[in-house]
């Protein structure tokens, strides 16, 4: 069997589907991480004129980008989570001014097609903390050994 051929049959016994599974590429965080600081700068300069982005102050997140590097899409947080979905919109039908923004910013042979989401993971972060502070919870998380002395029997 050809190196080749063996090492994608290999790959396909080990992901458990039919697709190799395969990680992002460091190029694909470099131009991320690079639009992201962009699109921030963009949106603090206010040089988007929405009247609803007018007073907003939006943290972009992060920047997942397509493995072909056509498409982006941008995770945003208004302050506070005010008028989120609102705000998004705005975004949304600003894409294509921020899309030629971008393209004076960041070198890139084709600017990517801009899309933004809602970033939910602060929402995911305080719920995560609100379980992990629960009592029971917070008892099963205690050493062994600590659980074994507050019972007094040494078990």
């Amino acid at each position: 069997m050809a190196p080749m051929a063996k090492k994608r049959r290999e790959n396909l016994l080990f992901s458990g589907s039919a697709k190799p599974e395969r990680s992002i590429s460091q190029r694909r965080l470099r131009v991320g991480e690079e639009l992201r600081h962009a699109l921030s700068k963009i949106l603090r300069d206010r040089e988007c004129r929405d009247p609803a982005l007018e007073n907003a102050s939006i943290t972009v997140t992060e920047v997942r980008i397509s493995p072909d590097l056509r498409n982006a899409t941008a995770f945003v947080m208004p302050l506070a989570g005010a008028n989120a979905a609102d705000i998004v919109a705005a975004l949304k039908r600003c894409a294509p001014l921020l899309k030629g923004l971008l393209a004076r910013e960041v070198p890139l042979r084709n600017t990517p097609n801009l899309g933004f989401a809602l970033d939910d993971s602060f929402d995911q972060a305080e719920r995560i903390s609100a379980l992990l502070m629960r009592p029971d919870v917070a008892r099963d998380l205690q050493p062994q050994t600590a659980r074994t002395e507050d019972r007094g029997d040494g078990r």
